[in-house]
């Protein structure tokens, strides 16, 4: 490791040493509130900016021939329905941003901080990021994320307006269901026994970003993933 190397992750680590109050909602489900301070959230945002410049842009993507509300730009792998790749073969058959070692270790705090055990948290080693962009209109319909081979915790992370997440069962959209309103900072950690829940977003809340979370209008939301795919798989 260079000193800058050493630099960068003294920056980083300072930068993203987290806190919060979990509340537990079920086995395996977690939300902490305020988990990013709002510095936190400028600097997550400033790198979202550079991360729409490409090599792939930001789009939306297509399922069952219409075009999702949300746009989408990855880290690690690229994300199409059911399927990911190296390439955005969908779009413009660029290779996907590197996913970032920093989201590593944010990863592993987020665990740390949502009541995962030492071991549970050492191996924990994320590879692909869905970052998602809600404008006022856009939501997620129900679904499940399944489309990993790997069933290790999906930690998500909120900045911007505010949204209301249905979080449910894992055997069908319908009822158990609960409806959470997740803030700009908030932390949702998902895994265990509530990995294939189904969820989604019914609503966003315009005007209701803070203004000192850098983000002016929408919603920025990062799912970190284990895709649980070989490096030499595409």
């Amino acid at each position: 490791m260079t000193v800058d190397d050493a630099d960068e992750r003294g920056a980083m680590m300072t930068l993203f040493d987290l806190g919060g109050e979990p509340a537990d909602l079920g086995p395996g489900a977690t939300h902490v509130p305020n988990w990013l301070t709002s510095d936190q959230q400028r600097w997550i945002v400033e790198q979202f900016t550079a991360w729409t410049r490409g090599p792939v842009p930001i789009r939306a993507a297509t399922v069952r021939g219409h075009a999702m509300s949300v746009r989408t730009v990855c880290l690690g792998w690229h994300w199409r329905p059911y399927r990911y790749t190296r390439r955005a073969t969908d779009v413009n058959n660029a290779p996907v941003l590197p996913f970032p070692d920093w989201m590593v270790r944010l990863g592993r705090r987020a665990l740390t901080d949502a009541g995962y055990r030492p071991a549970q948290v050492e191996a924990y080693t994320p590879d692909v990021a869905l970052v998602n962009l809600y404008d006022a209109a856009a939501r997620m319909g129900m679904h499940q994320d399944k489309d990993e081979r790997s069933l290790a915790p999906v930690v998500s992370l909120s900045i911007g307006d505010a949204c209301t997440f249905r979080f449910g069962n894992t055997e069908n959209r319908s009822r158990p269901y609960t409806d959470i309103p997740l803030h700009s900072g908030d932390l949702f950690v998902f895994g265990g026994p509530a990995r294939l829940a189904f969820h989604g977003v019914t609503r966003v809340h315009p005007h209701t970003a803070p203004p000192e979370c850098g983000l002016d209008s929408g919603r920025i939301n990062i799912t970190m993933r284990t895709t649980g795919f070989n490096a030499r798989e595409d």
